[in-house]
């Protein structure tokens, strides 16, 4: 991934709010299509412009090519704040992020974790992200959904991982369960990627908990219950189970690893 700082300057009289307002909406649109990465964005105002920094999947993620029709009509709003068409710096390759998957995969996986930024659709053949904007728009013209889905899953993760209070059940059985809200959305949305995709896309279902080793290597499919899901290998190092009529891949118990 990579680090490009964006300029904004002023052609005439403006104000700070209605900067922010068309600066904000940009760098929100970008965001939902998949074109910058993370939640929180500084924008700084120095020397009469506005500098922001971003991190992105690939060099040129803000290539016009990529733009969403939202991201289109928030750089023509730019003009309403008076500002001129963002000016591009390149910073350079952030150190502390993965690479992007730019080849197509041969299947595909919705996963991701609360320490990811990066795109949680993911190549199934080296687990590298797979950027949003390379793949036809999901839902209304971007990935909007993808994102927010992708944020209520990293939500329940850092609830379960800190174990400090009584939601960390709640999350947990949003993450494990097939029955759960966050299943039902993310494994509708992996359905609609495949489509679009034409590529088999599956779900990361979490697994943790289990009586034993011996009962977790025998559970079934929980959305079909077939017990033939077990794989001889684990796919990627991680992956030990992968049902293909239900398109879900999981992991044996962290529990009993």
């Amino acid at each position: 991934m990579f680090v490009t700082e964006l300029r904004f300057e002023c052609f005439a009289d403006t104000t700070i709010s209605a900067a922010e307002k068309a600066i904000n909406n940009l760098l929100e649109a970008l965001r939902a299509n998949g074109q910058v990465l993370g939640r929180e964005f500084a924008v700084a105002f120095n020397d009469g412009e506005f500098r922001v920094r971003l991190l992105t999947p690939e060099k040129t993620s803000l290539a016009n090519r990529h733009n969403s029709p939202w991201v289109k009509r928030a750089l023509g709003a730019l003009t309403e704040a008076k500002l001129l068409a963002p000016r591009e710096k390149f910073i350079g390759q952030d150190i502390n992020s993965e690479a992007s998957n730019l080849d197509t995969p041969s299947w595909q996986l919705l996963y991701t974790s609360y320490v990811h930024m990066c795109s949680p659709l993911r190549s199934g053949d080296n687990l590298l992200p797979i950027p949003l904007y390379r793949i036809p728009a999901t839902f209304n013209g971007d990935h909007k959904r993808v994102i927010r889905w992708q944020s209520e899953w990293q939500a329940c993760d850092e609830l379960q991982m800190a174990a400090a209070t009584k939601a960390e059940f709640a999350a947990l059985d949003e993450l494990c369960s097939s029955d759960s809200d966050l299943f039902r959305r993310g494994w509708d949305i992996r359905g609609r990627i495949e489509y679009l995709t034409q590529i088999p896309t599956y779900y990361y279902l979490y697994r943790v908990g289990g009586e034993s080793l011996a009962a977790e290597l025998h559970r079934p499919c929980p959305r079909c219950g077939s017990p033939d899901w077990k794989l001889d290998e684990p796919l990627l190092d991680m992956f030990h189970f992968r049902c293909e009529p239900c398109r879900i891949v999981s992991n044996l118990s962290w529990d009993h690893q």
